[in-house]
């Protein structure tokens, strides 16, 4: 089989079938809504916090104990919203860590399923760039809750993100062009790394061939334009139990269609496992797209700097901080430690990190934003493990420095996945969170008012490292300013 092309974004889009018609996402919030008994709570693990980058008005929780679950299962947001996110952080970990962590959240679930007579189903959510413990979380969750789901449901596009699929390849939008995954940097990543752009070749290929080839199925945007909901359900049921389902996407709507198909094929009785992108999400919760937040809306203190802690090396992230740091001028004070300098000692680390500490303390006082980020140069180990190792200890240093920082800013933006779970949960002890909408596109904006986190109710941004244009970090630190 040949590798898929570089094609152009705009004549793959009108070369597709129309949109299938209609306010189809209005359509599954009334059907939730009226048919609660039939339909289980939504629950999706989220390997980081970005997964909610489509949603407001939703839970997000950093711990999983059965008392915290349980009441989450009737608490009045989750009641209204069919859902709760539950941030995970496994891309972060080794996959005997990961197996484990999704193994005893799972228990949990069904623990607090059990005492509160509620049923739900799991969404893996993850990179839309198919970085991730997969098909890893996908069996352990199967294992743990002790079924098996007639189908996985393999759906990574992310409008906001530039992520399609189409004819079952994932394309990631550069400009104009589709670059197929495998041709990009994500796919050179040094944990999750892979060659495949076709999903069908991606999923053999991450399983080592233990999902094989006649196990994949694939729901077409043919079908899905052309044959809308009913099609799409017909499909479902008529797969053999074990297949593994590619959702094909050009458009959010495309995601509406396959989710009234999967809700109807679940009516009849028929269970789904899904790893998944943010759209994903969204479209089964009902959750229609709000305007992003201004610092109006929020009632931001002006007198006081705010905060951007980048850890993401994306190239996109690197052009995002370029932009920034131009733009802004005298404006922003930028503390830049080296990731060297991190690895070197522990005394080094500690010493980088005291002087960010106090310069940061100083300009945030005086009303001036503060942008702490590492170095932009890429460090990795000789194997997956000490790749993730490094990243590990990286982390560890920008956890200290929010952690010993004593005064508090007009908001924190953090920048990455993994960097802004670490900031949530480590950093601010955050154990609950709301997802009050977004700072801009695709950039989640939590809030967290409990007396235990560190300073409750600062605006949180988890921005992560590739969204945007390179002006989108820079425009919402512009639109925030004091």
């Amino acid at each position: 089989m040949s590798s898929p092309q570089v094609r152009s974004l705009s004549e793959a889009l009108s070369s597709l079938p129309p949109i299938f018609p209609g306010d189809l996402r209005s359509l599954i919030k009334t059907k939730i809504n009226h048919t609660t008994d039939s339909i289980p709570l939504l629950v999706v693990l989220d390997d980081d916090p970005t997964g909610t980058q489509t949603c407001h008005d939703i839970s997000v929780l950093t711990q999983w104990n059965v008392p915290l679950l349980t009441s989450t299962f009737t608490s009045e947001l989750t009641t209204k919203t069919r859902g709760f996110f539950i941030l995970t952080n496994s891309r972060a970990l080794h996959p005997p860590e990961a197996k484990a962590l999704i193994a005893e959240i799972c228990e949990n679930l069904l623990e607090a399923s059990k005492t509160t007579n509620k049923d739900f189903e799991v969404v893996l959510r993850s990179d839309s760039t198919l970085r991730g413990h997969f098909p890893l979380e996908a069996d352990v969750t199967e294992e743990a809750l002790a079924r098996q789901a007639d189908s996985w449901i393999l759906a990574p596009f992310f409008l906001q993100g530039g992520r399609y699929t189409i004819d079952d390849v994932h394309y990631v939008a550069e400009g104009d062009d589709l670059v197929p995954a495998g041709q990009t940097q994500f796919a050179k990543d040094a944990t999750f790394g892979y060659q495949s752009s076709n999903l069908r070749d991606w999923i053999v290929e991450k399983s080592k061939g233990a999902i094989t080839a006649e196990r994949v199925k694939s729901l077409s945007l043919n079908d899905i334009r052309n044959g809308g909901p009913d099609t799409i359900c017909q499909q479902l049921m008529s797969f053999p139990k074990g297949s593994v389902v590619i959702v094909n996407a050009a458009a959010e709507e495309d995601m509406d269609v396959v989710v009234l198909g999967i809700l109807e094929a679940a009516s009849k009785g028929h269970r789904f496992l899904y790893r998944s992108g943010a759209a994903l999400v969204s479209s089964r919760l009902g959750i229609k797209p709000i305007a992003p937040k201004s610092a109006d809306a929020l009632n931001l203190d002006r007198k006081v700097g705010g905060l951007v802690i980048a850890g993401s090396y994306v190239p996109k992230t690197t052009a995002q901080l370029k932009t920034l740091r131009e733009k802004a001028g005298d404006k922003l004070t930028t503390v830049e430690l080296q990731v060297s300098d991190l690895l070197e000692s522990d005394d080094g680390a500690k010493a980088a990190v005291d002087k960010a500490i106090t310069t940061a303390e100083s300009e945030i006082k005086q009303g001036h934003d503060v942008l702490i980020m590492t170095s932009r140069d890429i460090i990795t180990g000789k194997d997956e493990k000490e790749s993730l190792d490094i990243g590990s200890i990286v982390a560890k240093n920008l956890v200290r420095f929010l952690q010993d920082l004593s005064t508090r800013p007009r908001y924190i933006i953090a920048k990455g996945g993994i960097t802004s779970s670490d900031m949530a949960t480590k950093g601010l002890k955050m154990k609950c969170a709301t997802v009050v909408g977004q700072a801009a596109p695709g950039v989640p904006l939590w809030e967290c008012f409990e007396e235990t986190s560190k300073w409750a109710g600062i605006p949180y941004i988890v921005f992560p490292g590739n969204v945007g244009s390179e002006n989108t970090l820079y425009d919402v630190v512009k639109g925030w300013q004091a």
